[in-house]
């Protein structure tokens, strides 16, 4: 602890000589989070001061305050990874002029999150070299926030009229070529705009947010502290453990609440059991693109005991409803241990089987080796997270890097790789796999007697700031929680994994083949929202048209009537 204030009055103290009376505030609480409060004028040079530390950028959060000091306020999460330390810069933003300076040029990675803040709070980052909307959907009104404290959870505005998306437009001499939002092998929609030249790609444009769903406004409108875990678990079909586990230790944080060590151990368990079975998924998934099924079902038939290990723990494949503030509503067992054991040992056995197997395969290794290849520099600047930034030689893991739930007593292995293409990012999941299994065997065997669940007898605090970061199968979730009156948080914040790695397509994919584009996404493990548009070519004119969700419902309702003809 003492190592961690020392560094953080080093921070304050070099952000302090670079802005001077820029600095307006400065606290530390929680301990491990250091809260700096920055003219927006300052923004960038204080910025330019943490990236001179070595910080890396995670996310903004914007936040209506203007019931509590009448401004708007954004918050620049960054780490300080080896220290142990976050830092948040902050800035109150009169509601008469809402713009902060854009860091974008100076962290690539911070262009989603700049537009997001705009879109949601209406907070204008100056500078920014992509102002286009990223949130809201093409013909959402003008001027309406729906992360501001005014606009009801379940409005639903009336579209406007006549406005059209506005894309990205092709390099002179180039053809657009739509993949998506359906299309063979990726499980979920996913709709981009390819510029090629013949086989060549030469550039891209994602659009993706379409269907929005809310979590976050639901939680500061409608949920209580403890019903939110339960729609935590939703944000991913997946990763729903990862990221109740994130939200519950942000508030634990925020209120200083102590988790009892059995439960950080079995919160331990749970969470590498969901990578066991994530990276498993994952690896059949990518056979499949590639058009090797036999991986796809060897793998997905090996995670099936996972899967009933979690049900028979929880009750749940997955959803398991175990977090809550304070601990697990339910304890491990002590008659599934030895059947974990079981099944682990038989899913090490058989993943060692698959991983021979594959790294000697010629067919695999000519469409993976060199494919989709993300540098170590970009990586970082884009801020990259989990095996996608550890096969680029990133090494990065929020279990070492800000270790929470057990992992100060079971650490992992840093699994790293320096190629940085797809074939790396590859065996940084296959080694991650093995050594979630030693994890999993390691926290059964130091599992501590005792509760599972801390007494929280006091109402949570007001206005106190809790971050949490969780490392997900597909790299580190974030949650902030600003704690608010009402028994509810006053802001929730969320960054899934796949934010951040999705920027870095375009580099991934410059001038590669058109047929490495699965793959190259894929390698990802991308979780996307589902998408409620198309983009239609005409073959014959090379006119395009972007349908709206209305037209489609329609188009649909009209070949039902038909009976399927057209």
């Amino acid at each position: 602890m003492a190592s961690v204030l020392g560094v953080a009055a080093q921070v304050n103290e070099a952000v302090a000589r670079k802005i001077g009376a820029g600095l307006r505030a400065a606290s530390q609480g929680p301990p491990d989070t250091l809260r700096l409060v920055v003219a927006p004028e300052e923004l960038r040079s204080a910025t330019e001061e943490l990236l001179r530390l070595r910080a890396r950028f995670l996310i903004t959060v914007g936040i209506d305050a203007r019931p509590l000091s009448a401004d708007y306020r954004v918050l620049y999460l960054f780490s300080l990874d080896g220290e142990h330390l976050f830092v948040v810069l902050e800035c109150a933003v009169s509601p008469d002029d809402p713009h902060v300076d854009s860091i974008a040029a100076l962290v690539p990675g911070a262009n989603w999150a700049e537009r997001e803040c705009r879109d949601a709070v209406g907070v204008t980052p100056d500078g920014h070299p992509d102002p286009r909307r990223l949130l809201l959907a093409d013909d959402w009104p003008e001027g309406l926030f729906p992360l501001r404290r005014d606009f009801p959870y379940d409005y639903r505005p009336p579209a406007a009229e006549g406005v059209a998306p506005v894309p990205k437009q092709p390099p002179e001499g180039a053809s657009v070529l739509p993949i998506g939002p359906f299309f063979p092998v990726l499980e979920e929609p996913s709709y981009w705009r390819l510029f090629v030249e013949g086989e060549t790609v030469v550039g891209c444009d994602y659009r993706g947010f379409y269907n929005h769903r809310g979590i976050e406004k639901l939680g500061e409108s409608t949920l209580t502290y403890n019903e939110i875990p339960y729609l935590a678990e939703r944000i991913c079909g997946i990763c729903g453990f990862i990221h109740s586990t994130a939200y519950c230790q942000a508030v634990e944080k925020a209120a200083g609440i102590e988790v009892p060590r059995r439960a950080r151990y079995i919160r331990s368990i749970m969470l590498e059991l969901e990578r066991v079975h994530s990276h498993l998924l994952w690896l059949g998934i990518a056979g499949h693109i590639l058009g090797f099924d036999t991986v796809l079902m060897q793998t997905w038939r090996m995670r099936e005991p996972v899967m009933w290990l979690a049900e028979e723990i929880s009750g749940n494949r997955k959803t398991y409803g175990m977090n809550t503030i304070g601990g697990l509503r339910r304890d491990l067992p002590a008659t599934v241990v030895a059947k974990v054991l079981k099944v682990v040992d038989e899913v090490e056995r058989e993943s060692v089987a698959v991983r021979d197997a594959i790294v000697g395969d010629t067919t695999l290794l000519a469409r993976t080796k060199n494919v989709g290849v993300l540098t170590g520099d970009w990586a970082r600047q884009v801020c990259v997270v989990g095996p996608p930034a550890r096969g680029s030689g990133v090494p990065i893991d929020a279990r070492l890097d800000h270790p929470y739930a057990a992992y100060d007593e079971v650490p992992p292995r840093l699994c790293t790789q320096q190629a940085g293409d797809t074939w790396a990012r590859v065996l940084v999941r296959v080694e991650e796999l093995l050594d979630s299994i030693r994890q999993v065997r390691e926290g059964l065997a130091r599992l501590p007697a005792g509760e599972v669940l801390a007494e929280v007898k006091d109402e949570i605090p007001r206005d106190r700031i809790g971050i949490s970061v969780v490392e997900a199968p597909r790299g580190e979730a974030v949650h902030f929680v600003m704690t608010g009156g009402d028994n509810r948080p006053y802001r929730w914040r969320v960054r899934a994994p796949t934010y951040p790695n999705l920027q870095a397509m375009p580099a991934m994919i410059d001038h590669a083949a058109i047929a490495d584009v699965p793959i190259t996404l894929g390698s990802l493990d991308p979780c996307f929202s589902c998408t409620e548009r198309v983009e239609a070519i005409d073959v014959s004119t090379h006119s395009r048209r972007v349908y709206s969700r209305q037209e489609l419902l329609a188009m649909s309702r009209e070949l039902t009537l038909r009976g399927g003809r057209r």
